[in-house]
């Protein structure tokens, strides 16, 4: 049987191409909202971080009505880092809507996400997206798009995918880039006709694969999927097997049953074939789980989502400050969230550290794991996070590490020292483009050299660079490569921070604390410009004598301190430091804080390396 009255399409694309800008039109052009209703930008976004950073993170849900079809959106993440979020999902649609910038065409995870579509046999339409832009190249942008395609293998069927040119601001769409358009009438018509209605047999035994997975404090675990074949009912006895695992398919029974539509999430007592919905009742529930009727078992493959390239190490929080500002402390308390969250998020893996009090999260890059970071710190944990290390791979006895495809645009004026930069850093250029006054730069370079170069980036180009990466696979090990030429400011005593310190020590490098800032001895106080650790003692006061001099009621100027974020501090530290994080402070110290100690470990250390 086919459901004419439903369509299942993912949105897919770049990172700030204008993929939930264009989710809040179709909802507004798609009778969501009231005329008078007040609405939010990039309502989709609806995670606080998603709405401070202004990008996605997790994929979501929505459903918007159009001639009396029912159309299922999922608004998916374009950083490469989430990108096991939009593999797991793919299972669920059977078509996507590839989105494409007009002025920066076809991008790294463009082509990631386009691949993984294609392989599953989905159905693309592709929009030109940011029609308006002064640089637009509609006629380079669409033929970039058709040369991905042919890249990519595409089917005959998948190149003459239907090409759309619109503006998701103005909500408008048309079928050429000649034509103005007026609303989004083509791309409702184009998904109508060309995406592939749901097809299954509907009286058949329930089938369902489960691709995310949701929690409730009231109802505890909610399954999200799409009716593959039969019918879900409220309060139906189910079976729930993983085609992966040998395990027991265990007993379930449905108790509640929803429905996306528009931004809410609608109860019903059903679900049929090609339906995408959220279920609870089942406890024991994973991404990638088969709910079967107990009539006939038949667990679905669940799509193959790529490995972690990169991991840290997260610890209990053993400084002097441990323990005053969290909820969270034990390592019982870590050890729950780390393993809550790999339910969840199925690109992270986590497993037990070399001591009891230690975790080694592995992910597909900085900003998947500070992520997660972040939001256990705004729930009240506390712990230290590692220096990031990429995972290698023996391949017949050679060493392979994990390669990034890197694409650089830059004004032409910064193309020399950033070609400089990532040369030293084992980079090769495999193409260059010129775009007006900018230049496009394609490079593969090692994961792990790219590690703290993107502050560094933003500063050589003047914050008018853009840099994007995603995962190209392994390669042989390229040796190794000094990547941080400076070293660390470290408190050498207890105490709170003083001006008179502070003005004594900014002369030798660039502070991270301001004035009456609790510090303990090895914490990271600011950077040296050259290679090497400093100790010194902010907490220094100034000698009180009954002399006065010329000078003595000059105020003491300072220069205003580096206050980092924690994507940076994670960019910062080296192999020996660590950062702490509590809901209140992020925090750079040394593993060894102790300064003798920590002194007779770095020569020693010297002394191995020089053997």
């Amino acid at each position: 049987m086919k459901r004419t009255d439903l369509r299942n399409v993912a949105i897919i694309a770049h990172v700030d191409h204008g993929k939930t800008t264009l989710v809040d039109e179709m909802l507004r052009q798609g009778g969501v909202y009231r005329e008078n209703q007040v609405t939010t930008e990039r309502v989709m976004d609806s995670n606080d971080l998603e709405k401070e950073r202004g990008i996605t993170i997790l994929a979501k849900n929505t459903a918007v009505h159009y001639k009396d079809v029912k159309i299922n959106i999922i608004d998916t993440p374009g950083h490469a880092d989430f990108g096991g979020e939009v593999e797991r999902i793919l299972k669920m649609v059977n078509g996507v809507i590839l989105l494409v910038d007009a002025a920066e065409g076809p991008m790294p995870q463009t082509r990631f996400v386009l691949e993984r579509a294609l392989s599953l046999g989905h159905r693309v339409i592709v929009v030109i997206n940011k029609i308006d832009r002064p640089d637009a190249r509609l006629d380079e942008v669409e033929e970039e798009v058709l040369e991905l395609l042919l890249e990519l293998d595409a089917t005959d069927e998948q190149l003459d995918s239907p090409m759309l040119f619109c503006s998701g601001r103005a909500g408008t769409a048309s079928l050429s880039p000649l034509e103005e358009g007026k609303d989004l009438v083509p791309l409702f018509e184009t998904i109508l006709e060309y995406m592939p209605a749901p097809e299954g047999d509907v009286d058949g035994e329930l089938q369902m694969l489960v691709s995310a997975i949701d929690y409730n404090d009231y109802v505890g675990r909610i399954g999200i999927g799409r009716v593959e074949r039969g019918t879900l009912r409220q309060n139906q006895e189910v079976m729930i097997s993983n085609y992966h695992s040998e395990e027991k398919p265990k007993r379930a029974k449905i108790v509640s049953i929803y429905q996306f539509d528009g931004l809410t999430r609608v109860p019903v007592t059903e679900a049929s074939v090609g339906d995408i919905v959220c279920f609870s009742g089942a406890e024991v529930l994973n991404i990638g789980d088969t709910v079967n009727s107990p009539a006939l078992i038949e667990p679905l493959e669940f799509v193959k989502v790529s490995e972690p390239t990169m991991e840290m190490t997260f610890s209990v929080n053993d400084s002097p400050f441990a323990g005053k500002e969290g909820k969270f402390v034990t390592s019982r308390h870590l050890r729950d969230r780390l393993y809550k969250e790999t339910l969840r998020d199925v690109s992270l893996r986590v497993s037990d550290g070399e001591t009891t009090d230690s975790f080694k999260v592995a992910g597909r890059g900085e900003m998947h794991l500070a992520i997660l970071v972040e939001n256990m710190r705004r729930e009240g944990y506390e712990l230290c996070c590692s220096t990031p290390r990429v995972l290698y791979k023996d391949v017949d006895g050679v060493r392979h590490e994990p390669m990034e495809s890197v694409t650089v645009d830059v004004p032409e004026e910064y193309v020399g020292s950033i070609m400089e930069k990532l040369g030293a850093r084992k980079g090769e250029l495999l193409d260059m483009q010129l775009r007006g006054t900018r230049q496009k730069l394609l490079y593969r370079i090692p994961a792990r050299c790219l590690f703290g170069y993107r502050n560094e980036f933003m500063t050589d180009t003047r914050g008018e660079g853009i840099l994007n990466s995603v995962f190209d696979g392994y390669a042989p090990f390229k040796g190794e490569v000094t990547m941080r030429f400076t070293g660390s400011i470290v408190a050498s005593e207890k105490g709170e921070s003083t001006s008179y310190g502070l003005y004594n020590t900014q002369d030798r490098g660039v502070m991270f604390i301001g004035v009456q800032t609790p510090v303990y001895e090895g914490m990271i106080v600011g950077e040296n410009p050259k290679v090497g650790d400093i100790s010194v003692n902010v907490c220094k006061q100034k000698h009180l004598t009954a002399i006065r001099s010329a000078g003595a009621d000059e105020a003491l100027r300072l220069v205003p301190p580096r206050i980092m974020s924690l994507e940076e501090a994670i960019e910062f530290i080296a192999d020996d430091e660590l950062i702490e994080v509590t809901p209140k402070s992020i925090r750079l110290r040394k593993q060894i804080l102790d300064t003798p100690t920590r002194l007779k470990a770095e020569a020693a250390r010297k002394r191995a390396a020089a053997n």
